[in-house]
């Protein structure tokens, strides 16, 4: 299992690049948009059926399925240095495969949720 993960070494921290990338920019500007400023009445929200067709779209599909996909991928990666750091070096056989298990589970059930939109 070890030889896999150091073969797959470049793609996860591909991701996990991507992930740092969309969770710096995106995610930030989406929280203060609707975390602030649609609350405060600083900006109005989009009517639904805007909303619907622009994460409908196939650049907005895109974007979704970004944006719910790579955190999970930099979340794993974080996850497993930390198991690492704090003495787990011994069990990083196991932690490794089952964050990046998880990950992919939870980017495949993303992208068939963006798929259904």
């Amino acid at each position: 299992m070890k030889h896999l993960l150091l073969k797959l070494e470049p793609v996860i921290w591909l991701l996990f690049g991507q992930g740092i990338l969309l969770g710096t920019l995106l995610l930030t500007g989406w929280v203060l948009i609707l975390g602030l400023a649609v609350p405060l009445g600083i900006v109005d929200p989009l009517p639904w059926t805007q909303a619907h067709a622009l994460g409908a779209s196939l650049i907005g599909r895109l974007v979704l399925a970004a944006v719910i996909v790579m955190p999970l991928w930099k979340g794993a990666h974080h996850l497993r240095h930390v198991s690492i750091d704090m003495g787990g070096g011994d069990r990083d056989a196991v932690v490794a495969p089952l964050l990046y298990a998880v990950a992919l589970a939870g980017s495949l059930a993303g992208i068939v949720a963006v798929v259904r939109l």
